[in-house]
């Protein structure tokens, strides 16, 4: 079964992670493989949460590009670089492909070999030196019988060509030789006196009795062969390793891991057909054709607290989006395939989760109870914020009865814990809780963050000014602004780059913004913020 990944938004507060948690688990119980995801590092009320019901920060999803590994490639097209030549020409005839990775023992990627380069072997090698298997040579020479004393077998081949005097007078033979004969009776003899590396008998033809004796006494191998001294001679270099031809050393290959965006901007550019895959160290895995490149398995994902693919996950439109569910407005995402979607005008996405659970009959469980109210208190500010709904209400008393706490005192023990910005740098103090939206060409970024004291912000004001300022410049935002909501008190407090309060006082209808500005009774960025915001940049 393939693997799902569940993944809220980009800077994840607590519903994002905690509803990414606990769908996983749903699915887990109704017997689908799917794991949650975070695309960012989790915050303090995050951390509290999770810590409080003693359940695992889930592990970081840097992306779902299309690596090489979702690629259907040619898996264990390779050769051992120990298999004879005319071994890897068959593999590479039979399968129709023009080169094929070479491999040790381990797997390990030792170099490439092309169809060329053995062709190239094939007709300019005259060389009758062999350095190979006794069990290549078996093979290659459609060995009728053999005797088999070295594993191995080196030295130079000699074929008996003259007649027997010039033979034995002029012909070189030591334990080094590899004598091709027929029937030959003096010149096997003096072969078998001088003790030759191998003989090899052609035509089926067999040493006598007493000749097998005399090699085995002088640890000489013997095959015998059903081929003729001329197909013996043609054939028998390609008993040697593919290893031993000469090869272009330069090889490109591809790491499992690589995005296959990348791998096709170098087949682009270098236009060979195949590529050898590896890992990280460096195991081979098989090679990549360049007709390979379209056959695809894109990652699996459902969204959760998000729909907008600005927000979600590096790579989305390289992955295959199989469900949302989410309580925010509907964006511009766009999937190939029907998909499932459960949306609702709700206060978290933990609430419609609840419902998933209720539908089908799955049990919640204490802790995933917990981080589940977590989430509802977080994104409703403990059932306050004006997004909050009866369903609200009740999945969160229903949650608190499972997870065994008292909704109010938790959900301010919980609120309270990621408020403070004592050591907390201003960019991340603006990145802790951003969103992006985008209408009619214009950008705007929303931060949201909670206190309850406020001057903690008016200290650090002109540095959070300048930090919103940059981010304005750096991505060409209309509005860069930050909410800091007092959830006790129900209000917010807005500050924002230079270049926002226009559109800001435009939002508000206020006359004169400052920074530090009192917002009463706003604490929603679904609601009260956002619309706002959106509205004015949309006329």
């Amino acid at each position: 079964m393939d693997k799902i990944y569940i993944v809220g938004h980009k800077n994840p507060d607590t519903d994002s992670v905690t509803s990414a948690i606990s769908l996983a688990h749903f699915k887990h119980e109704i017997g689908v493989h799917a794991e949650p995801r975070i695309l960012g590092a989790i915050t303090a009320e995050t951390a509290y949460a999770l810590k409080k019901f003693k359940v695992q920060v889930p592990q970081y999803l840097n992306d779902v590009k299309l690596q090489i590994k979702d690629v259907n490639f040619s898996k264990n097209f390779m050769v051992n670089e120990n298999a004879s030549i005319i071994d890897t020409f068959n593999f590479m005839h039979d399968n129709g492909i023009t080169g094929v990775p070479l491999v040790d023992d381990n797997n390990k990627f030792k170099g490439y070999v092309s169809l060329k380069e053995i062709a190239a072997n094939m007709i300019y090698n005259e060389s009758l030196y062999v350095d190979t298997s006794f069990d290549n040579l078996v093979k290659v020479l459609d060995a009728k019988s053999f005797y088999k004393v070295d594993d191995n077998i080196e030295g130079y081949a000699h074929a008996t060509t003259f007649d027997d005097a010039t033979f034995i007078k002029d012909v070189h033979l030591d334990n080094k030789s590899i004598l091709i004969v027929g029937d030959r009776k003096q010149i096997i003899e003096h072969a078998l006196k001088v003790g030759v590396k191998l003989i090899i008998m052609v035509h089926a033809k067999e040493l006598s009795e007493e000749q097998m004796k005399l090699a085995a006494q002088n640890n000489i191998n013997i095959i015998s062969s059903n081929k003729s001294s001329f197909k013996v001679a043609r054939v028998l270099c390609l008993a040697n390793p593919i290893k031993s031809i000469q090869r272009n050393e330069k090889c490109t290959t591809f790491n499992v891991n690589d995005y296959l965006s990348d791998a096709e901007d170098v087949i682009a550019k270098l236009k060979h057909t195949n590529y050898p895959i590896i890992t990280n160290d460096n195991t081979c895995l098989g090679m990549l054709r360049t007709v390979d490149v379209k056959k695809v398995n894109k990652k699996k994902i459902i969204l959760v607290d998000h729909n907008a693919p600005r927000q979600s996950v590096d790579g989305i439109n390289e992955a295959e989006i199989v469900e949302i569910v989410d309580h925010h407005n509907l964006s511009d995402l766009i999937t190939t395939e029907p998909i499932n979607i459960r949306a609702m005008a709700v206060g978290s996405t933990n609430t419609i989760i609840y419902q998933i659970y209720k539908d089908n009959k799955v049990e919640i469980p204490k802790d995933i109870a917990g981080i589940m109210l977590s989430g509802i208190l977080s994104d409703t500010l403990c059932l306050k914020s004006p997004t909050t709904t009866e369903m609200d209400k009740m999945v969160a008393e229903d949650l608190a009865k499972i997870a065994g706490v008292d909704i109010y005192k938790y959900g301010v023990d919980l609120l309270q814990s990621g408020v403070s910005i004592e050591g907390v740098s201003a960019e991340d103090i603006i990145f802790k809780d951003s969103k992006q939206y985008e209408i009619n060409d214009h950008k705007v970024s929303i931060s949201q963050v909670f206190t309850l004291d406020f001057s903690e912000f008016e200290a650090r004001m002109e540095e959070i000014v300048s930090e919103l300022n940059k981010e304005a410049e750096r991505n060409g935002l209309e509005v860069c602004a930050l909410y800091v909501t007092d959830f006790m008190n129900n209000n917010s407090y807005l500050i924002y780059s230079d270049n926002s309060n226009k559109v800001l006082e435009n939002a508000y209808g206020i006359e004169s913004i400052h920074q530090g500005y009192l917002l009463e009774g706003v604490v929603s960025r679904k609601k009260q913020m956002v619309p706002n915001i959106l509205e004015v940049l949309s006329n």
